[in-house]
């Protein structure tokens, strides 16, 4: 198989994977690979396909200006994050979730433009990350309809958090990327889990404070 055939059964094998655990329910969620470098292409998912029944003929093709050079279809309406990811974080994927924990703590902690996560050994599944005293801080960005804009917002988020692993829009969902499909997959389960512990360790503070 080429490397874009490749890519296409790995992604759609990987939207089912997180359909399957509710973390791309209905159309949400979109998923790219880089498939070469000069010139830059990518492999990612349609707009409005459903990850549970996600197949490998429905990924597209595009370039670094997120135009579609082969496959049937639109690119996910932000195809300009994954372009912005790629390019400034050298990444080889770029995996984009909308799971009820990344959302509601996203919600919660936007005024404070990030979330902390400390002291937990899962954060040794990050890349690059070897003990569980670590302190990720995962940079929360506004939510916004125009994609050039947001485009923007995480290249400023980007830059200033070199070290972040992803970064979550609020009230929105998770982005995270690795250097190759498989790290950038792991990155996901590693912050769900964190995600939702921190979730219930922060309502069972509240339940307790009442």
């Amino acid at each position: 198989m080429t490397a874009f055939e490749t890519a296409a059964h790995e992604l759609a094998a990987i939207g089912r994977r997180f359909y399957a655990r509710d973390w791309v329910l209905g159309t949400s969620g979109n998923f790219s690979a880089v498939i070469s470098r000069a010139p830059l292409r990518l492999a990612i998912t349609p707009s409005t396909a459903h990850k549970g029944k996600l197949d490998a003929s429905q990924i597209l093709e595009i370039d670094d200006r997120g135009q579609v050079v082969s496959g049937t279809g639109r690119p996910s309406a932000e195809t300009l994050l994954h372009l912005e990811i790629v390019t400034q974080r050298g990444a080889a994927a770029v995996l984009h979730t909308h799971s009820v924990w990344s959302t509601i703590l996203s919600g919660r902690h936007a005024a404070a433009r990030g979330l902390a996560l400390e002291g937990f050994e899962m954060l040794k599944g990050l890349g690059s990350v070897t003990t569980h005293d670590h302190r990720e801080w995962v940079p929360i960005v506004a939510n916004d309809q125009d994609m050039t804009r947001l485009s923007v917002e995480t290249r400023r988020a980007l830059d200033a958090h070199p070290e972040a692993h992803a970064f979550l829009i609020s009230r929105h969902g998770l982005y995270t990327w690795g250097d190759s499909l498989a790290d950038a997959e792991r990155h996901v389960e590693i912050l769900e889990f964190l995600f939702e512990t921190e979730g219930r360790l922060s309502h069972g503070a509240r339940e307790d404070s009442r």
